[in-house]
């Protein structure tokens, strides 16, 4: 439709721009341009972020979080040493560098520094010549006005009249589609497919363009025929949607130029970034209004049209306000200023908007509202913040309910999510307050708080509550929105505070201002119903009310407010003038406690299940009253309103409020004798939370204003009670401490004064402890502790009493002083009421009826006598006797009036200490009798000379303690001894039982015991026969060990001995494509196998199969039974997404839930023996050269048998000299033969299940059991996973033998019993075929085609084949022959020397040239015998090989080239024949390792010994190896072979720190995507590449089937498997196959131990090597999809996550 974008942009630089710079310049502009820009940089950074990018914030320097780095400047700056926060920007900010108002220090990095890059400050910047200004003069205003026109042009069909250039008009439109919010991806996409009836992949290109730019033509043609398609749009847009697409037709010219001016602004934001003159003319020329004309200047235009504009747009104009404004302290004054004038219409636009808040002009008042001068310049001329809360005001009304308070039932979330906008920028305004107060700006805020204040009214009492009887509620009422506006305005309302205590007298203006608010809402609400209460003589006049029936409201932001101006006044001490300005009859302090009251009296009622029938929403809105996000101004600040009612109240009158809203007056007035339980148990709960209400209005003083203390204390006491109840991570500390207007709780500054660090290991997180001097300050009922953190904490503290030996008791600690304001509240304590309260519910816990009272109610009123005595000590200790009017002592010990109570507080405790029910409260008790006495004494000065020493009662109190301590103990102690004797007794019985049973049952006892002995104990670690040999090989091979196993199937419990004969018992079992060990990452893997050869593995190992147990052991008919259950449960839970896929065989273990997909047949080791003089006559007879000879003549038999089918295997072999013997075919049974091992069907029918399940998987095919392939792969797959788990043991430093996991040490002996049994299920034609091939590469005269070179084979491959495959020379049409174990012992030998010389030749051949002469030089004679060789060698391969290497560097070279070959070798003939290992292989680093390799597989330790031995035979193999036209090939240099030993693969080097790993992925460009729009890149950890995930433009065909760039990269680097790193988001991600992923830990920690996934936290993060390690091993031991199956099991997710689309 369009000209290609790159023809255009070119047309447009050589036809306009050009042109229009050398105007501007007046010569090349090329050279001009580079002179600006090598003239300096600009001070300010002014980067502009896009979404995804990484910003920087210190926290020690920074003025506010807002302030930013970009990567560059941060990477450059002093911050980089600091405390800094990382961050992923959402779009739209902007980099800080430079301004020196957003920063305490180093504001400047060194890149924008003048004076670091050798400049003066003045000049950084190249000032502009007279003539180039005065042409930028003439040309800006005309190219802006052109802008600025086209722009905000809305005609459709006609351009402006100055820009029409010929009268004709061509009939060309564009359909145009625009973006929006509302409609999905999907909708376009339909949309588009049925009026246009395009492809999918085109719809796709067309709503991705839509997406990103905003808007696109998506049909050209006639005004008709756009019209048409666009009224199509609509129709179908609006049948999938809430309502139709925004389509346009425009006409052709407008479309260009619209397009034109866009690139224009791009063309503007170039040349501005090269100076500060083009920069201020821009401004000036935007800023400029003209005379006479009502039209705001070009840049109010802008703004104002902005949300009208499509993305694309936006996003050019915005940069260009970046560009210029921004980077001129003074203009971006006068844009802010015009930002405001025009603030109200801009937010009214943007909340009537769909368009994210990153691209609305709105989202600029961040830049402009956070800078100190400026915030203080626009709320002195501008009244800003008046202007920010009116427009909250406008915008807020259509929530109002008829009473003038809000009620958002039924409101839009996105709607008021972008109302929060607003709220945001008053925090932005507020942020940083001001040192010097104007007069002017005292009016100013004072203006703006007033205002706040009527949005605070609309809040005061909103959403009221009235409790449900009979009938549970039908809906619940929504209350999120309200919440939400609270946790909004938590911050503004504390901000406000601090603004107001900055200034004594703004601080009266504003308590008045405030006080008058409160009082007009209560006044509104008022009832002049009034009711008088009395109790104990004292009387009180309230209003008529009750929380259990009339509405209620939690919602009390004025009151709140009230609250926290009336502690800014004590911290200022201006409390003291509070008379002047409001008189108490003015204050009415019962009429302001009394709606906090009511909202902790609804928080008891909920407690005691009174409102259970208004469900959800009001539990919900209990829990973010007291919760963390919520309480400091609301649940904390209702305690500190009780505390002022508590201060200015008559004490007595005070609780018999409180006594009246709890409606508790009767339960303390009489007994009432109710026989309804749940009536007692509300009116106990009730008690109980009213209780610890006084408690925490007498107790909690950690408020700087309620008592003297600092932040930092307040801080230090809620760590400490978060710490009492268990050690805890950093983060979760964080998260339970409130934070300030800069997102700090204030963490750091204190908590190393009272908790110790303890850092993770390998897995979980660092945790503080408390340290053990703060424990003191435990108090049990701490007021922010939630009911489960209390019970908690006591538990928790009083198991440490315990094992400390120490009393249960948990006094609370002494309290700081109340201040002056609040010194009354103390009062309440000896207060008549109190008394009777105390008395009574003490008096109650002595009555036989324990309904009315509670264990729980007695701790409190234990401790509330406690805080009492306490505050009477400290009085008394403070000053002197006569002047402490705090009589607790004489209150509590006087006797009461009436017969009821005719016993004092101290007598009553005396009783309550034998109460068998308050056991546990024994000892709290004496702690308050003890307290008691101790002042007593103090009132009486009698026990000390100075009442200031406390000393001596502390330790007469210690005294007392210790002898009822030591009671106790000693009480203990007897109980303990008596317990070990009747132990010891019933022990003696039991063990003269079995001595009994044995000696009864000897025989069964002794087998048992063998067996159980042997079932215990592994393989490789069975006491050795002293006198035999430990060798596995040839005619001295040592006897191999068999023991009878029995077995416990998993599903049915029974137990079976592993026979031939029985039925098959299986190894849960998981087959999968690995490359673990691969030389060549990133070799492009065969997708499926139909054509693939697997009877060679290449050396480089590309792709392996790997067979891995869990080891759990079932009967194959239970197995069967378990995975049909399992298919049957899965097609009636069809909906349900499945862990495995049943299709593909998988299942979960039923005992561990590992992934598996097939099951290993267990098939014992059958114990051979071999008879040492037969074997010597043997050996004899049979050398090498006999050997080959014959095994030469049974080939050429078998062909000659196979003369009449097409094909033979190796036809070269049919020449006349081998014709004449029949005997020679037959000579190999003659050194020994045995009948084969009959095996049971059940285990014929598990071996041939396996198999093909090893070749199903391992080729990616459908399963064939008559395929000639899966004999190969069942060797192939021996041959790997030994490889593997040799590779994994010498990677942990293990020793070969005895360091196995059960899992694999079963897993692997059963694999390769199967292998060996595997050959009679198939054809033994067949089998003979594939060894006859095997044994090309070894001998060259089989001639066999397509026989591989040499250096083209894995060697243990070949061996492990030729070893399993050998039996099939023995095969006779009429009889089942296998070789004996004395012809077998020969056969494997042979084998495998002639396997280790081709081996030993390959490591010559490829052994580099470079010789490190730091080794220590060697003249053994392996070195000489090396030297020879190698010249054997030059000759064989006509010169080519030429050895440049001393001998004794070529002898290292093999010895370790070889090591991991024949560590591979003892591993498979030690779990094929059984015969222990030397004891040198169960130890780490042995020196004589090599030596016992050497001894155990009957090698010569100078491996050169063997040519010698063999020269005859194996001199012309060497010849025709080494002739290969390959092997010449890679010795000419022409290509490349694997050298030895293999590199063993390691996870990809990362950086330590992880902000270099941040900055990688922010210089990471999509390689299919040409703009710079935001990716999302993720690390490989295999290969160190890097994709762009979760876009489309990655997204590839693979088989047919779309796949993401992660998925797709899997299939080739891990063979579906691998392991990727979400740099963005820190988190590692495992894939598993197309359709399997999981989210794992990143291996990047904190200072704190702690992951950070998704930076959430921002903390500075380190590679933790011990858990990138455990990474890396979960990949070599093959257990990443075991891990995906475990993480998706134990993770539930709803919505899963599309993985084959990462």
């Amino acid at each position: 439709m369009d000209p290609l974008p790159e023809k255009e942009e070119e047309m447009t630089q050589k036809t306009i721009l050009y042109p229009l710079e050398w105007y501007l310049f007046g010569e090349d502009p090329d050279i001009c341009l580079e002179k600006l820009r090598q003239s300096g940089t600009p001070q300010l950074c002014g980067k502009v972020f896009k979404g995804g990018e990484t910003t920087y914030s210190c926290r020690d320097c920074a003025i506010d979080p807002t302030c930013v780095l970009c990567m560059d400047c941060f990477q450059n700056s002093i911050h980089k040493n600091h405390r800094y926060k990382m961050h992923t920007s959402t779009g739209g900010g902007f980099c800080d560098c430079g301004d020196k108002e957003a920063w305490k220090s180093g504001p400047l990095c060194t890149i924008h520094d003048p004076e670091a890059a050798g400049g003066t400050e003045e000049n950084s910047e190249c000032q502009l010549n007279e003539e180039l200004i005065a042409q930028a003069r003439k040309i800006f205003p005309s190219v802006i006005k052109y802008i600025v026109d086209m722009t905000v042009w809305e005609e459709e069909k006609e351009l402006p009249p100055e820009l029409m250039t010929s009268r004709e008009k061509t009939d060309k439109y564009y359909c145009v589609l625009f973006n929006d919010e509302h409609h999905s991806y999907d909708h376009v996409i339909y949309s588009l497919q049925r009026t246009l009836g395009c492809e999918l992949g085109e719809a796709q290109l067309y709503t991705t363009a839509i997406d990103k730019e905003g808007r696109k033509a998506v049909k050209a043609g006639s005004y008709a025929v756009c019209q048409e398609a666009k009224e199509e749009i609509k129709k179908h847009s609006n049948n999938v949607s809430q309502g139709p697409l925004n389509v346009k037709v425009l006409h052709a010219a407008i479309m260009a130029h619209q397009k034109f001016a866009l690139r224009l602004g791009s063309w503007l934001n170039k040349l501005m970034s090269y100076s500060s003159d083009f920069r201020q003319i821009f401004c000036q020329t935007c800023l400029k209004e003209e005379i006479d004309s009502q039209q705001p200047c070009l840049i109010s235009t802008l703004m104002l049209w902005d949300a009208k504009l499509h993305k694309g747009a936006r996003k050019i104009l915005h940069e260009l306000i970046f560009s210029s404004f921004f980077m001129e302290i003074e203009y971006k004054k006068l844009f802010a200023l015009e930002f405001v004038k025009h603030y109200r219409a801009l937010q009214k636009e943007y909340i009537s908007d769909d368009h994210e808040r990153q691209i609305s002009v709105t989202a600029l008042s961040v830049q402009m509202f956070t800078v100190p001068t400026l915030a203080r310049q626009l709320i002195e001329e501008q009244n800003v913040i008046t202007i920010i809360t009116e427009t909250l005001l406008e915008e807020l009304p259509k929530y109002l309910d008829k009473n003038g308070k809000f009620n958002f039932q039924g409101y839009s979330q996105e709607k008021l999510s972008r109302v929060y906008a607003v709220i945001s920028d008053l925090k932005y305004i507020l942020v940083s307050k001001p040192t010097v107060w104007t007069d002017k700006l005292r009016e100013q805020f004072l203006e703006g708080f007033r205002s706040f204040l009527r949005i605070l009214t609309c809040m005061q009492g909103m959403e009221e509550i009235r409790r449900q009887i009979g009938q549970h509620i039908e809906v619940d009422p929504d209350w999120k929105a309200a919440i939400a506006i609270q946790m909004q305005l938590k911050n503004i309302l504390l901000m406000f505070q601090e603004w107001c205590a900055c200034d004594e007298e703004l601080l009266v203006t504003a308590y008045k201002e405030c006080h008058a608010a409160v009082m007009r809402c209560s006044a509104s609400n008022c009832s002049w119903d009034k009711k008088v209460i009395h109790l104990c003589g004292h009387t009180l006049e309230s209003k008529r009310f009750k929380v259990s029936a009339d509405p209620v409201s939690i919602h009390l932001p004025l009151s709140r407010m009230l609250a926290g101006l009336h502690i800014q006044l004590s911290k200022t001490r201006v409390i003291s003038r509070l008379e002047a300005f409001l008189t108490s009859e003015e204050f009415q302090v019962q009429l302001l406690i009394e709606y906090p009251l009511r909202c902790l009296v609804l928080v008891a009622q909920v407690a005691a299940e009174m409102w259970r029938r208004n469900g959800l929403s009001l539990i919900s809105q209990m829990f973010y009253y007291q919760d963390v996000k919520c309480r400091q101004e609301m649940y904390d600040k209702d305690i500190i309103l009780l505390q002022i009612g508590a201060a200015y109240m008559d004490p007595n009158s005070f609780l018999l409020l409180v006594l009246h809203r709890y409606e508790l007056l009767d339960a303390f007035k009489k007994i009432m004798p109710t026989k309804d339980q749940d009536l007692n148990k509300q009116c106990n709960t009730v008690i109980e939370e009213m209780l610890q209400v006084l408690i925490y209005i007498v107790g909690e003083r950690y408020v700087p204003g309620v008592s003297d203390v600092t932040r930092d204390e307040v801080i230090k006491r809620e760590i400490t009670h978060l710490l009492c109840i268990e050690p805890m991570a950093h983060s979760a500390i964080a998260k339970s401490l409130p934070k300030d207007e800069n997102s700090e709780t204030g963490l750091e500054r204190v908590i190393h004064t009272v908790a110790i660090f303890k850092k993770p290991g390998v897995s979980g997180h660092g945790v503080y402890e408390l340290k053990d001097q703060c424990l003191k300050e435990f108090n049990m009922f701490f007021y922010h502790y939630t009911k489960t953190q209390h019970s908690k904490a006591e538990h928790t503290q009083k198991k440490r009493r315990v094992q400390e030996n120490r009393d249960e008791a948990l006094p609370p600690p002494p309290p700081p002083e109340f201040s002056a304001a609040f010194r009354n509240v103390v009062k309440i304590l000896n207060s008549d009421i109190m008394m009777h309260i105390l008395r009574t519910v003490l008096q109650r816990a002595l009555e036989l009826e324990s309904h009315l009272w509670t264990e729980v109610m007695i701790q409190m009123v234990l401790h509330l006598l406690a805080l009492g005595l306490l505050e009477e000590k400290q009085q008394l200790e403070k000053i002197p006797e006569e002047d402490v009017t705090f009589d607790f002592y004489h209150k509590a010990s006087r006797m009461g009036s009436s017969a009821l109570n005719a016993m004092n507080i101290l007598m009553i405790l005396e009783k309550l200490k034998g109460i068998q029910q308050l056991e546990l409260q024994k000892d709290m008790i004496n702690w308050v009798l003890q307290m008691f006495e101790t002042v007593k004494c103090l009132r009486e000065k009698s026990c000390l000379p100075t009442v200031s020493t406390a000393s001596g009662l502390e330790s007469t109190k210690a005294n007392e303690m210790q002898k009822t301590q030591d009671k106790e103990k000693a009480e203990r102690k007897r109980k303990a001894e008596a317990a070990r004797l009747h132990r010891q007794k019933i022990m003696a019985q039991m063990s003269a039982l079995q001595k009994n049973f044995i000696e009864t049952h000897k025989i069964l006892y002794e087998n048992t015991q063998e067996i159980q002995g042997r079932e215990v104990m592994e393989e490789e670690s069975i006491q050795p026969i002293i006198d035999d040999s430990r060798i596995a090989l040839g005619p001295k091979r040592g006897p191999c060990v068999t023991e009878k196993e029995v077995l416990t199937c998993i599903l049915c419990q029974e137990e079976q001995e592993v026979t031939l004969e029985s039925a098959a018992m299986v190894l849960s079992a998981c087959v999968q494509r690995s490359t673990a060990l691969t030389q060549r990452r990133g070799k492009l893997l065969e997708l499926s196998g139909d054509k693939i050869d697997t009877l060679f593995m290449d050396p480089d190992l590309s792709c392996g199969t790997h067979t891995g147990s869990c080891g759990h052991v079932m009967h194959a008919a239970c197995w069967q039974k378990y995975f049909e259950a399992i298919q049957l449960n899965s097609r009636q839970r069809l909906h349900v997404e499945q862990v495995f896929d049943l299709e593909n065989g998988e299942y979960l273990c039923p005992l561990c839930k590992s992934l598996c997909n097939t099951v290993i047949p267990m098939i014992p080791l059958q114990s051979q023996k071999i008879n040492s003089e037969d074997a010597e006559v043997v050996a004899q007879l049979l050398s090498l050269s006999k050997w080959i000879e014959i095994v030469m003549a049974r080939i050429s038999g078998y062909n000659k048998k196979n003369m009449k089918e097409e094909k033979q295997i190796a036809p070269s072999l049919l020449g006349k000299e081998m014709e004449d013997s029949s005997s020679e075919f037959h000579s190999i049974l003659s050194f020994g033969v045995q009948p084969s091992f009959k095996y049971s069907d059940s285990i014929k029918e598990m071996v041939i299940l396996f198999a093909t399940a090893i070749y199903r998987i391992g080729l990616k095919v459908a399963p064939n059991e008559t395929d000639p392939r899966i004999p190969m792969m069942t060797w192939s797959t021996c041959a790997y996973t030994i490889q593997c788990l040799e590779n994994l043991l010498e990677d942990e430093g293990k020793p070969l033998f005895g360091s196995l996991q059960n899992r694999q040490h079963s897993g692997l002996k059963s694999l390769l019993q199967f292998a060996a049994a595997q050959r009679t299920t198939s054809p033994q034609s067949l089998i003979h075929g594939h060894l006859v091939r095997l044994l090309g590469v070894l001998l060259p005269s089989l001639k066999v085609e397509d026989t591989p070179s040499l250096l083209d084979v894995d060697m243990f491959h070949v061996l492990v084949g030729a070893v399993l495959s050998f039996p099939s020379l023995y095969w006779e049409n009429s009889v089942d022959l296998q070789p004996s174990s004395i012809s077998s012992a020969c056969n494997q030998l042979y084998l495998f020397h002639l396997v280790t010389m081709a081996h030993i030749i390959q490591i010559i051949l490829t052994t580099t040239t470079e010789c490190s002469s730091a080794q220590v030089q060697d003249n053994s004679e392996e070195a000489h015998a090396a030297d020879t060789f190698c010249k054997e060698i030059f000759r064989y391969t006509s010169g080519c090989y030429t050895q440049r290497v001393p001998g004794w560097y070529l002898w290292d070279c093999i010895k370790k080239g070889i090591t991991p070959y024949l560590r591979c070798a003892a591993l498979f003939f030690h779990y094929l024949l059984g015969v222990p290992p030397p004891e040198e292989l169960s130890v780490v680093a042995e020196e004589s390792h090599f030596s016992a390799l050497c001894a155990y597989l009957s090698l010569p330790t100078n491996l050169f010994l063997l040519f010698q031995e063999y020269w005859d035979t194996v001199e012309p193999l060497i010849q025709r190896w080494c002739a290969d036209p390959a092997v010449l090939s890679v010795l000419k240099g022409k290509s490349i072979a694997i050298r030895y030993p293999r590199k063993r693969n390691q996870l990809i080097e990362l950086p330590e720190d992880y902000s270099c790993l941040l900055n990688q992925g922010s210089q990471f460009r999509c390689p299919r995507s040409s703009d710079d729009e935001p990716t999302y890149p993720v690390l490989c950890l295999f290969c160190g590449v890097m994709l762009c995930s979760q876009n489309n433009c990655c997204q590839e065909l693979v088989n047919g089937e779309e796949l993401g760039a992660c998925t797709s990269h899997a299939v080739h680097c891990g063979a579906g498997v691998c392991i990727f790193l979400k740099i963005r988001d820190c988190k590692v991600v495992l894939i598993g196959g197309k359709t399997r992923g999981c989210f794992y830990p990143a291996p990047y920690l904190d200072e704190y131990g702690e992951t950070d996934p998704s930076l959430a936290r921002g903390n500075p993060l380190h590679l933790c090597r011990e858990r990138y390690r455990k990474l890396h091993l979960l990949w070599q031991q093959h257990c990443i999809i075991e891990e995906i199956a475990r993480s998706q099991e134990t993770t539930q997710i709803f919505f899963g996550i599309n993985w084959h689309l990462l």
